[in-house]
Parts: structure tokens; C-alpha cells; sequence
């Protein structure tokens, strides 16, 4: 009976002492899930707030989409108005296609048509200015 007794308070000293290391690694892993969670929750609140972040740069980007939408609205037919009145009076088919520093065109006159073509490298803009007003009829 002795023995019984002594074998069961052994078996009771086994399994409290395995026990206390199933404890002691729970405890672990509960520290270690805490760390993973304090760094989870952080990274979280971060993102977050790049999140709210790019919202507000989105809508800041959208704001300004529309002011230039506006503008481009109101800034393009004032600015083709103009091309094509300086067109009806100029009476000038200009060359889109020529070289850098050339101004080509035609100048569609009163009784023929004049080519116009003008090296912007050799001569002043107030001169070809001046040359190109001066082919425009004035007895409107």
C-alpha cells in the first residue's frame, strides 16, 4: 500500500511538473501572440492611415481633374474663337509641318495667293510680326 501511495505521488509529482511546462509554454506562446498582435495592431493603424491618406489625395486629385476640365471648358473655344478669327482675318493657311524655326504658309490675298516662308533664326520676331500684319487687308 506503501508503494501505491508512493507511486501515485510520484505520478502526481510527473504530471504536475509536466504540467508546469505545458504552463510554461502556453505562457510563451500567449507572450508571443501578444508581441504579434501589439505589431499586427500597429502595422493595422498604419495602413490606415496611408489608407485615409491617399483618400484624400484621390479626392484632391479629383477636385483638381475638375477644375482643369472647367478651365480646358471654358479656355478652349475662347482659344479656337481666336484661331479662327485671326484666320478669317489674316487669310493665312499656316504649314504645320515645316521645319523648327521656319514659318511657312500661304497667304490667301486679295487677287492671288503669296507663299509665305520666313527663317525665325535669321530675322526678328517683331519683323516677321510686322511682315505678316502687313499682308492683311485693312480696308475692312
Amino acid at each position: 500500500m506503501e508503494e501505491e501511495v508512493a507511486q501515485s505521488l510520484l505520478d502526481a509529482k510527473e504530471r504536475a511538473h509536466q504540467g508546469d511546462v505545458e504552463l510554461q509554454q502556453l505562457k510563451a506562446e500567449l507572450q508571443k501572440a501578444g508581441e504579434d498582435n501589439t505589431r499586427l495592431k500597429a502595422s493595422l493603424l498604419q495602413l490606415t492611415q496611408e489608407l485615409e491618406e491617399l483618400k484624400e489625395i484621390e479626392a484632391s486629385l479629383e477636385r483638381q481633374e475638375r477644375e482643369v476640365d472647367e478651365d480646358t471648358t471654358v479656355t478652349i473655344p475662347s482659344a479656337v474663337y481666336v484661331a479662327q478669327l485671326y484666320h478669317r482675318i489674316s487669310k493665312i493657311e499656316w504649314d504645320y509641318e515645316s521645319e523648327p524655326g521656319m514659318v511657312k504658309g500661304i497667304h490667301h490675298g486679295p487677287s492671288v495667293a503669296q507663299p509665305i516662308h520666313l527663317d525665325s533664326t535669321q530675322l526678328s520676331k517683331k519683323f516677321i510680326s510686322d511682315y505678316l500684319w502687313s499682308l492683311v487687308d485693312t480696308d475692312w
